[in-house]
């Protein structure tokens, strides 16, 4: 069986979730040791589908005789989710930040290490992150360490495979037994009307 699309969506709506990208993090354990508070979760950790960063950038006009300008460039990160740890106590993000990759279909394995190389390229400048309305409190500067995990299926390329352990970048590997195939889940709702 190969990786169909529906697998990218279940996974990616899955680590969406806190507890989903906990989950994840319990199949790597040293970026599970990075979360503040396994406790309180869900002051702890903040997922960022798809995630959007304003980058920094400075501007300098030659007719406005040298001035320089400070700009935001909304940009978004070709990674999944960004996981971002949050000292519960203090209301602040800590400097460790976890982007996920997913194995899309059809990707290969230089397509899949260059959205991580491209990630490294956008948060090499000063950014700021654009927060999910219930974290827009939670002050988030850059972080000093930004850390990739990968997300592949049992039925992913072994090339692929290869090459990251080659990178030794770490990943983890799903099956498709955990992942929850929407279309082929029949149907349970009945085109009966209901009884008088």
């Amino acid at each position: 069986m190969s990786v169909k699309p529906s697998h990218y969506e279940a996974l990616l709506a899955e680590y969406s979730n806190q507890m989903g990208a906990i989950a994840l993090l319990k199949q790597h354990r040293p970026y599970l040791e990075l979360i503040p508070s396994l406790r309180r979760p869900d002051q702890s950790v903040i997922t960022i589908p798809l995630p959007i960063v304003l980058l920094n950038q400075t501007v300098s006009s030659a007719k406005n005789s040298g001035v320089i300008t400070a700009t935001k460039e909304a940009v978004c990160l070709p990674c999944d989710v960004a996981i971002l740890m949050c000292d519960p106590e203090w209301k602040i993000k800590t400097g460790v930040e976890i982007m996920v990759f997913i194995h899309r279909p059809q990707e290969d394995f230089s397509d899949l290490l260059s959205r991580w190389r491209q990630t490294q390229v956008y948060l090499h400048k000063s950014y700021e992150w654009v927060m999910p309305p219930r974290y827009k409190h939670v002050l988030n500067e850059e972080a000093e360490n930004i850390h990739p995990l990968f997300v592949v299926f049992a039925q992913t390329p072994e090339r692929i495979k290869r090459g990251l352990a080659g990178a030794y970048l770490p990943f983890v590997v799903q099956t498709l037994d955990s992942v929850i195939d929407e279309e082929e889940i029949p149907s349970t709702l009945s085109t009966e009307s209901p009884p008088a």
